[in-house]
């Protein structure tokens, strides 16, 4: 899982932070860079290097991926045919992200996100039922979110016209079967949250994980670009946990999926910035827990 050394370039937002003493990262420096974030979420880096294309993986080596990398990139093609959905119908529910309400907790004052919220249960016995639990607060520790966790977030909720269509409910209870199989185990419940986000340029730059590279506290993480215009950068970036090494590709089109074991890679997006009026990018991330939702003071 090598990576090229790339330049790039630092934007600090005025008045915040300093600047590093190295513009360069060999090897990406794994996890010396996440605490590089952590320590300073106002810091963000725009690759100066041309755009690589995301190794996506043959639909009948999942599994083998996901277990020997620690993470899977699959097509639109391949999500729809894995998770057994009409590619038409997951197209269908694209407008819900052109009306989400603005992300009121960003810590770094920024105007650029905006979401829903909703959590699931899969059980394994009826995959194609997930169950929508009620509402509840968005939580993380702070040892995973170094600028948000700690703090409960009450997101507005996904709209119900999407979360009943037959496509989500397969497209979830899909992502439960992966998680056991990811997991060895298939009587396994599963305990899912969905986030839909649009990063916008409102600020000049929108920041898909301001909170920089990143693990989640979950067993399995599923992003799905849902569509990006009017934008460049938006590189995604994932990491060994304990090594040196990584990935970075940029996801272009909708519907396609990137897959983490979360126990084993870090992962980031980088910073937007418009080519166009009202550049944005949207996607879909729902994480699998099987030890219940996060909430504060339980493990």
């Amino acid at each position: 899982m090598g990576m090229r050394r790339a330049r790039i370039a630092m934007v600090v937002a005025p008045g915040r932070g300093r600047r590093s003493q190295s513009d360069s990262v060999g090897g990406w420096l794994g996890q010396g860079r996440t605490r590089r974030y952590a320590r300073c979420p106002h810091f963000c880096f725009a690759a100066m290097t041309d755009t690589f294309l995301p190794p996506l993986t043959p639909p009948d080596h999942l599994m083998p991926q996901l277990r020997t990398q620690g993470y899977a990139v699959l097509g639109a093609a391949a999500v729809a045919a894995l998770a057994g959905v009409d590619l038409a119908a997951l197209r269908a529910l694209e407008g819900d992200w052109a009306d989400l309400p603005p992300d009121l907790y960003l810590k770094d004052g920024g105007r650029y996100r905006r979401r829903r919220h909703a959590c699931f249960v899969v059980d394994p016995n009826q995959p194609t039922q997930a169950l929508r639990t009620p509402d509840r607060a968005h939580w993380q520790p702070v040892e995973y979110n170094a600028l948000h966790g700690g703090m409960e977030r009450w997101f507005a909720p996904m709209l119900e016209t999407t979360t009943q269509q037959a496509a989500w409910l397969k497209l979830l209870g899909w992502l439960g079967q992966v998680a056991s199989d990811l997991k060895s185990t298939p009587q396994q419940p599963w305990f899912l949250e969905a986030h839909q986000f649009r990063i916008d340029t409102t600020d000049g730059i929108g920041r898909p994980t301001p909170e920089g590279a990143h693990r989640d506290g979950v067993d399995l993480v599923a992003v799905f670009l849902v569509g990006r215009a009017g934008i460049k950068g938006g590189e995604t970036r994932v990491f060994e946990a304990a090594g040196p090494n990584g990935q970075r590709f940029t996801l272009t089109e909708p519907w396609s999926l990137l897959l983490l074991d979360d126990a084993r890679v870090i992962h980031e997006s980088t910073p937007i910035q418009p080519t166009g009026a009202e550049g944005h990018r949207d996607t879909l991330v729902v994480t699998c827990r099987a030890k219940g939702f996060q909430e504060d003071g339980v493990v």
